[in-house]
């Protein structure tokens, strides 16, 4: 496993997200407790990877990160990122004639 950094992401008591960083999967153990492994990630480097009580994840952030969220987060992110306008592509054509 090449990743180096698992992240967990919350809010805090004053609304803003808090991100915290973790070198190993061990010193995440020493705040979160463990309920199982991730062993359906489509993702295949996260599988093996722990799962822990109140937290979603595992799951990729870049190439290096091993992110975690509060079930608040997620959502309030999934539907940030679910509102969102894509964005349009002109398609180019041909005239014909």
């Amino acid at each position: 496993m090449n990743q180096d950094t698992f992240r967990v992401v919350t809010r805090g008591a004053d609304g803003e997200i808090h991100t915290r960083d973790y070198d190993t999967a061990d010193a995440l153990l020493k705040r979160h407790s463990q309920v199982g492994v991730d062993d359906c990630s489509t993702d295949l480097n996260l599988r093996g990877l722990p799962v822990f009580r109140g937290l979603i994840g595992p799951m990729p952030e870049g190439k290096n990160i091993i992110r975690y969220e509060s079930p608040e987060i997620f959502e309030t992110l999934t539907k940030e990122w679910s509102a969102r306008q894509p964005t349009r592509r002109r398609s180019r054509s041909k005239t014909v004639g």
